[in-house]
Formats: structure tokens, sequence, C-alpha cells
């Protein structure tokens, strides 16, 4: 993908990021890597309308522990080839607190299941959110596929954030 495509993908998805969260509330997203859609200028604009925005940090194999994003400058480079934020560690139940959680995905379907990468750290994490959490999978418009295999312990997400087409709603 050229970088003036992938700059285009990266402000659509910040627009609509934006549109699809609640001022003044927590917010967990990530730091996407170079092959994930999305920057952090979707993380600037996020905290910039969010009471705060919490990045996971990867440990042991569990659920995610989570850092407050206070700026590109407080990244640093992490296992598996991430950066992640330097700052107060806060213990993986964090998450209930959040009203939305962007959840990095290669492909989410119209079911809402997800697509991750096979460790499990964010299947092991999303069972601690609250029932009215909003679980978004944040993928390129040709990643939002009609139908994906599914195991008993994949969490649902209930919407899909594209470039194109913005905030879609995931059939539960």
């Amino acid at each position: 993908m050229s970088e003036h495509i992938r700059r285009e993908e990266s402000a659509a998805l910040a627009r609509h990021a934006i549109a699809a969260i609640t001022p003044d509330t927590t917010v967990c997203a990530y730091v996407p890597t170079r092959t994930e859609p999305g920057s952090t200028d979707l993380l600037d604009a996020l905290a910039s309308l969010a009471d705060r925005v919490l990045l996971p940090i990867t440990g042991e194999p569990g659920p995610l522990c989570w850092v407050e994003y206070t700026g590109v400058d407080a990244l640093r480079p992490a296992s598996y080839g991430l950066r992640e934020p330097v700052g107060q560690v806060l213990p993986p139940e964090t998450v209930a607190l959040a009203h939305t959680v962007f959840v990095p995905a290669l492909a989410v379907d119209l079911r809402g299941t997800r697509l991750g990468r096979g460790a499990g750290y964010y299947d092991r994490t999303l069972g601690m959110v609250s029932p009215t959490t909003r679980l978004v999978a944040i993928v390129r418009d040709s990643e939002l596929v009609e139908h994906l295999p599914a195991d008993p312990h994949d969490i649902s997400m209930g919407w899909a954030l594209t470039p194109g087409a913005g905030l879609t709603r995931l059939n539960r």
C-alpha cells in the first residue's frame, strides 16, 4: 500500500473514530503496526475528545494491562514489533471503565466475529468489559467480510470502523 493511500485511510479513520465516541469518556485503543489501519493521528484525535485514552501493553500471556496515552513521544518499541506507551501500568480490569474499545483485527465479519493475530490477548481481556461497552474492530473496507469461523472463546464485536463506511453496526 502506498504511503499516500495509507495517510488518506488513516485520516478517514480518525474522522470516523471521533464521531464514534462519546466525549469525556474513557476510550481504549491501540498503536497500529505498519500493516494495520490507523495511525498515531487517530490516537491524537481520540485524545482531543476523550477524557482519557488507554493503550495496551503486552506482558506475560494473559489479559492486557493498560497505560494512559500522553502523546506519540511517550511511545517506545516493544515485543512483537509493537510500540507501547510509557507510564503508570493499570491492571487488566481497567478496561471495564471504557465506554468504547477500539480493537485491531485482520478481519471482522458481519456477525461480529473478529480475526486477530492468534495470541488471544484481546479475547482474554474483552471478557472484562461492561455489557454496555462499545467494542469496535478497526479494519480496512476489504477486511469487513461476510463470514469468518468462530471459536467458543471469541468475543464478538458490536461495530466495525472502516475508512470508507465509517462506523458499521454488526449483528450480535
